[in-house]
Protein backbone atom coordinates (compact mmCIF):
# COMPACT_ATOMS: atom_id res chain seq x y z
CA UNK A 1 0.00 0.00 0.00
CA UNK A 2 3.25 2.24 0.13
CA UNK A 3 2.68 3.16 -3.50
CA UNK A 4 -0.70 4.17 -3.02
CA UNK A 5 -0.49 6.37 0.80
CA UNK A 6 2.31 8.37 -0.98
CA UNK A 7 -0.27 9.40 -3.70
CA UNK A 8 -3.09 9.76 -1.89
CA UNK A 9 -1.44 12.64 -0.02
CA UNK A 10 -1.18 14.47 -3.02
CA UNK A 11 -4.85 14.61 -4.09
CA UNK A 12 -6.48 17.74 -1.95
CA UNK A 13 -3.51 20.03 -3.09
CA UNK A 14 -3.90 18.87 -6.41
CA UNK A 15 -7.33 19.30 -7.00
CA UNK A 16 -7.12 23.01 -5.38
CA UNK A 17 -4.23 24.17 -7.26
CA UNK A 18 -6.01 23.07 -10.66
CA UNK A 19 -9.69 22.73 -10.39
CA UNK A 20 -9.48 26.91 -10.65
CA UNK A 21 -7.77 26.64 -13.73
CA UNK A 22 -8.75 23.97 -16.21
CA UNK A 23 -7.46 24.90 -19.45
CA UNK A 24 -10.60 25.41 -21.30
CA UNK A 25 -10.71 22.55 -24.38
CA UNK A 26 -13.94 21.97 -26.30
CA UNK A 27 -14.15 18.72 -25.34
CA UNK A 28 -14.09 19.53 -22.13
CA UNK A 29 -17.53 21.45 -22.56
CA UNK A 30 -19.50 17.81 -23.39
CA UNK A 31 -20.46 14.61 -21.82
CA UNK A 32 -21.35 13.11 -25.25
CA UNK A 33 -19.31 9.86 -25.23
CA UNK A 34 -18.83 10.15 -28.82
CA UNK A 35 -17.56 13.70 -29.06
CA UNK A 36 -15.10 12.61 -25.98
CA UNK A 37 -13.66 9.24 -28.03
CA UNK A 38 -12.96 11.51 -30.90
CA UNK A 39 -11.43 13.77 -29.23
CA UNK A 40 -9.41 11.28 -26.94
CA UNK A 41 -8.10 9.32 -30.36
CA UNK A 42 -7.47 12.64 -32.26
CA UNK A 43 -4.93 13.37 -29.19
CA UNK A 44 -2.91 10.58 -29.07
CA UNK A 45 0.60 12.20 -29.38
CA UNK A 46 -0.49 15.05 -31.15
CA UNK A 47 -0.53 18.91 -29.79
CA UNK A 48 -3.58 19.90 -28.54
CA UNK A 49 -3.21 23.06 -30.58
CA UNK A 50 -3.41 21.34 -33.49
CA UNK A 51 -6.26 18.81 -32.37
CA UNK A 52 -8.89 21.65 -31.60
CA UNK A 53 -9.55 23.05 -35.34
CA UNK A 54 -9.77 19.07 -36.31
CA UNK A 55 -12.25 18.12 -33.70
CA UNK A 56 -14.54 21.06 -34.14
CA UNK A 57 -14.77 20.00 -38.00
CA UNK A 58 -14.63 16.25 -37.99
CA UNK A 59 -18.08 16.59 -35.48
CA UNK A 60 -19.77 19.07 -37.66
CA UNK A 61 -19.25 16.68 -40.50
CA UNK A 62 -19.50 13.49 -38.65
CA UNK A 63 -21.84 14.28 -35.54
CA UNK A 64 -22.50 10.22 -34.61
CA UNK A 65 -21.23 7.49 -34.69
CA UNK A 66 -23.43 6.41 -37.32
CA UNK A 67 -22.92 9.28 -39.34
CA UNK A 68 -19.04 8.41 -39.36
CA UNK A 69 -19.58 4.30 -40.47
CA UNK A 70 -21.54 5.47 -43.34
CA UNK A 71 -18.90 8.08 -44.94
CA UNK A 72 -15.44 6.68 -46.42
CA UNK A 73 -12.07 6.39 -44.89
CA UNK A 74 -11.45 9.03 -47.47
CA UNK A 75 -13.72 11.49 -46.55
CA UNK A 76 -12.19 11.06 -43.02
CA UNK A 77 -8.64 10.94 -43.82
CA UNK A 78 -9.11 14.57 -45.75
CA UNK A 79 -10.31 15.86 -42.15
CA UNK A 80 -7.52 14.12 -40.25
CA UNK A 81 -4.84 15.65 -42.78
CA UNK A 82 -2.11 17.34 -40.64
CA UNK A 83 -2.45 15.42 -37.33
CA UNK A 84 -0.74 12.08 -38.32
CA UNK A 85 -1.11 8.59 -37.20
CA UNK A 86 -3.71 7.73 -39.69
CA UNK A 87 -3.77 4.79 -38.89
CA UNK A 88 -5.94 6.62 -35.44
CA UNK A 89 -8.54 7.52 -38.43
CA UNK A 90 -8.91 3.69 -39.84
CA UNK A 91 -8.92 2.47 -36.42
CA UNK A 92 -12.13 5.18 -35.20
CA UNK A 93 -14.31 4.63 -38.43
CA UNK A 94 -14.29 0.54 -38.06
CA UNK A 95 -14.58 1.34 -34.44
CA UNK A 96 -18.19 3.35 -35.77
CA UNK A 97 -18.83 0.55 -37.99
CA UNK A 98 -19.02 -1.78 -35.11
CA UNK A 99 -21.08 0.40 -32.76
CA UNK A 100 -23.45 0.66 -36.00
CA UNK A 101 -23.57 -3.28 -35.67
CA UNK A 102 -23.63 -3.87 -32.09
CA UNK A 103 -24.63 -0.99 -30.09
CA UNK A 104 -27.25 0.60 -31.66
CA UNK A 105 -25.52 3.29 -33.33
CA UNK A 106 -23.91 4.34 -29.35
CA UNK A 107 -20.85 4.73 -27.94
CA UNK A 108 -20.81 1.67 -25.10
CA UNK A 109 -20.36 2.24 -21.55
CA UNK A 110 -18.03 -0.45 -19.95
CA UNK A 111 -14.85 -1.22 -20.10
CA UNK A 112 -15.16 -4.51 -21.66
CA UNK A 113 -17.07 -3.81 -25.02
CA UNK A 114 -14.91 -0.04 -25.14
CA UNK A 115 -11.81 -1.91 -25.18
CA UNK A 116 -13.40 -4.50 -27.49
CA UNK A 117 -13.80 -1.62 -30.08
CA UNK A 118 -11.01 -1.35 -32.87
CA UNK A 119 -8.23 1.05 -31.84
CA UNK A 120 -9.42 1.55 -28.14
CA UNK A 121 -7.36 0.66 -25.57
CA UNK A 122 -7.46 0.83 -21.72
CA UNK A 123 -6.26 4.82 -21.61
CA UNK A 124 -8.81 5.76 -24.19
CA UNK A 125 -11.75 3.01 -22.56
CA UNK A 126 -11.30 4.96 -19.00
CA UNK A 127 -11.28 8.54 -20.44
CA UNK A 128 -14.35 7.79 -21.98
CA UNK A 129 -16.15 6.43 -18.77
CA UNK A 130 -14.03 9.49 -17.21
CA UNK A 131 -15.02 12.21 -19.17
CA UNK A 132 -18.37 11.08 -20.61
CA UNK A 133 -19.78 9.32 -17.63
CA UNK A 134 -17.64 10.66 -14.78
CA UNK A 135 -16.77 7.37 -13.78
CA UNK A 136 -14.34 7.25 -10.84
CA UNK A 137 -11.67 5.37 -12.69
CA UNK A 138 -8.33 6.77 -12.89
CA UNK A 139 -7.23 7.91 -16.48
CA UNK A 140 -3.44 7.35 -17.11
CA UNK A 141 -1.59 9.11 -19.67
CA UNK A 142 2.08 10.20 -20.20
CA UNK A 143 1.09 13.41 -17.72
CA UNK A 144 -0.64 10.79 -14.91
CA UNK A 145 2.28 8.13 -15.06
CA UNK A 146 5.13 10.63 -14.85
CA UNK A 147 3.34 12.35 -11.80
CA UNK A 148 2.66 9.22 -9.71
CA UNK A 149 6.25 7.85 -10.85
CA UNK A 150 7.93 10.64 -9.21
CA UNK A 151 5.94 11.44 -6.35
CA UNK A 152 6.45 7.63 -5.45
CA UNK A 153 10.10 7.74 -6.62
CA UNK A 154 9.68 4.76 -8.43
CA UNK A 155 9.44 2.84 -11.45
CA UNK A 156 5.96 2.25 -11.98
CA UNK A 157 4.79 -1.24 -14.48
CA UNK A 158 1.58 -0.89 -16.11
CA UNK A 159 -0.47 -2.52 -13.70
CA UNK A 160 0.90 -0.95 -10.25
CA UNK A 161 0.29 2.73 -12.16
CA UNK A 162 -2.80 1.81 -13.08
CA UNK A 163 -3.98 0.40 -9.49
CA UNK A 164 -2.46 3.70 -8.17
CA UNK A 165 -4.15 5.77 -10.50
CA UNK A 166 -7.62 4.00 -9.45
CA UNK A 167 -7.15 4.13 -5.95
CA UNK A 168 -6.75 7.49 -5.32
CA UNK A 169 -9.74 9.18 -7.22
CA UNK A 170 -11.74 10.66 -5.11
CA UNK A 171 -15.26 9.92 -4.45
CA UNK A 172 -17.67 11.30 -7.29
CA UNK A 173 -14.83 13.41 -9.14
CA UNK A 174 -13.28 11.41 -11.26
CA UNK A 175 -14.05 14.44 -14.08
CA UNK A 176 -12.20 16.84 -12.28
CA UNK A 177 -9.42 14.64 -10.75
CA UNK A 178 -8.35 13.38 -14.26
CA UNK A 179 -8.65 16.51 -15.77
CA UNK A 180 -6.57 18.20 -12.86
CA UNK A 181 -4.06 15.00 -12.81
CA UNK A 182 -3.55 16.17 -16.88
CA UNK A 183 -2.96 19.48 -16.54
CA UNK A 184 -0.45 19.32 -13.32
CA UNK A 185 1.99 16.83 -15.38
CA UNK A 186 1.27 19.14 -18.75
CA UNK A 187 2.01 22.37 -17.16
CA UNK A 188 4.12 21.46 -13.53
CA UNK A 189 5.41 18.29 -13.51
CA UNK A 190 6.43 18.22 -17.74
CA UNK A 191 9.24 15.66 -19.03
CA UNK A 192 11.84 17.76 -19.67
CA UNK A 193 12.07 21.01 -17.18
CA UNK A 194 9.85 20.27 -14.41
CA UNK A 195 8.74 23.39 -12.02
CA UNK A 196 9.76 22.30 -8.77
CA UNK A 197 10.34 25.02 -6.82
CA UNK A 198 6.88 26.25 -7.33
CA UNK A 199 5.30 22.55 -7.34
CA UNK A 200 2.26 22.39 -4.95
CA UNK A 201 3.36 18.73 -3.74
CA UNK A 202 7.01 19.26 -3.62
CA UNK A 203 7.53 18.14 -0.07
CA UNK A 204 5.16 14.55 -0.63
CA UNK A 205 7.49 13.94 -4.22
CA UNK A 206 9.99 11.99 -2.84
CA UNK A 207 11.83 12.24 -6.45
CA UNK A 208 11.77 16.44 -5.39
CA UNK A 209 12.76 15.55 -1.51
CA UNK A 210 15.33 12.23 -1.98
CA UNK A 211 16.91 13.06 -5.52
CA UNK A 212 18.20 10.24 -7.33
CA UNK A 213 17.50 9.06 -11.08
CA UNK A 214 14.18 10.59 -12.58
CA UNK A 215 11.63 7.49 -12.70
CA UNK A 216 9.82 9.10 -15.17
CA UNK A 217 10.92 7.73 -18.21
CA UNK A 218 10.99 4.03 -17.45
CA UNK A 219 7.69 3.82 -15.98
CA UNK A 220 5.39 2.32 -18.19
CA UNK A 221 2.53 4.78 -20.43
CA UNK A 222 4.43 7.54 -20.08
CA UNK A 223 6.04 8.84 -23.69
CA UNK A 224 8.72 7.90 -25.34
CA UNK A 225 10.97 10.59 -27.88
CA UNK A 226 9.53 10.29 -31.21
CA UNK A 227 12.27 9.44 -33.92
CA UNK A 228 12.82 12.44 -36.30
CA UNK A 229 10.43 13.37 -38.91
CA UNK A 230 12.80 15.34 -41.40
CA UNK A 231 13.14 12.08 -43.39
CA UNK A 232 10.92 9.66 -42.26
CA UNK A 233 8.73 7.08 -43.83
CA UNK A 234 6.04 9.15 -41.50
CA UNK A 235 6.93 12.11 -43.36
CA UNK A 236 6.60 10.69 -46.94
CA UNK A 237 3.38 9.07 -45.87
CA UNK A 238 1.81 11.91 -45.04
CA UNK A 239 3.05 13.76 -48.47
CA UNK A 240 1.58 10.60 -50.29
CA UNK A 241 -1.68 10.77 -48.74
CA UNK A 242 -2.27 14.69 -48.52
CA UNK A 243 -1.28 14.57 -52.50
CA UNK A 244 -3.88 12.04 -52.94
CA UNK A 245 -6.84 14.44 -51.18
CA UNK A 246 -6.33 17.01 -54.53
CA UNK A 247 -6.21 13.73 -56.53
CA UNK A 248 -5.08 9.79 -58.18
CA UNK A 249 -1.53 10.41 -58.35
CA UNK A 250 -0.16 7.47 -60.71
CA UNK A 251 1.82 4.82 -59.83
CA UNK A 252 4.95 5.76 -61.99
CA UNK A 253 4.65 9.37 -59.97
CA UNK A 254 4.42 8.31 -55.76
CA UNK A 255 8.42 8.33 -55.42
CA UNK A 256 8.38 11.63 -56.95
CA UNK A 257 5.37 12.61 -54.83
CA UNK A 258 7.23 11.47 -51.51
CA UNK A 259 10.34 12.56 -52.33
CA UNK A 260 11.56 9.33 -52.69
CA UNK A 261 13.04 9.12 -56.50
CA UNK A 262 16.50 7.61 -55.30
CA UNK A 263 14.91 5.22 -53.12
CA UNK A 264 12.86 3.17 -55.34
CA UNK A 265 12.68 -0.06 -52.67
CA UNK A 266 11.63 2.01 -49.96
CA UNK A 267 8.87 4.20 -51.90
CA UNK A 268 7.69 0.21 -52.86
CA UNK A 269 7.88 -0.63 -49.02
CA UNK A 270 6.09 2.39 -47.94
CA UNK A 271 3.13 2.17 -50.54
CA UNK A 272 2.58 -1.51 -49.81
CA UNK A 273 1.59 -0.84 -46.19
CA UNK A 274 -0.80 2.15 -47.11
CA UNK A 275 -2.12 -0.47 -49.65
CA UNK A 276 -2.21 -3.18 -46.72
CA UNK A 277 -3.59 -0.57 -43.90
CA UNK A 278 -6.14 0.57 -46.24
CA UNK A 279 -5.29 3.82 -46.14
CA UNK A 280 -4.74 3.87 -49.83
CA UNK A 281 -6.49 2.23 -53.06
CA UNK A 282 -4.73 1.28 -56.24
CA UNK A 283 -7.30 1.32 -59.24
CA UNK A 284 -5.61 0.80 -63.07
CA UNK A 285 -2.55 2.10 -62.37
CA UNK A 286 -3.54 4.84 -59.93
CA UNK A 287 -3.17 5.45 -56.37
CA UNK A 288 -6.16 7.16 -55.06
CA UNK A 289 -8.31 7.62 -51.30
CA UNK A 290 -10.23 4.83 -50.05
Amino acid sequence: MGSIDANVAIVDPILGWGLPQLRDFPWRQTNNRWHVLVSEVMSQQTQVHRVEPKFNLFLEQFPTPAACATASLGELLEIWQGLGYPRRCRNLHEAAKVMVLRHNGEVPTTLEELVALPGVGDYTARAVMAFADHADVGVVDTNVARVLARVQNKVLGKKEVQLIADAIVPEGLGWEWNQVMMDFGATVCSARAPKCEECIVKLQCRWNCDGGQDPAPATAGTSKPQSRFEGSDRQARGKLMKALIAGAVRFTDAAKVMGLVEQPERCKAIVQGLLEDGLIAQVNGWYQQP
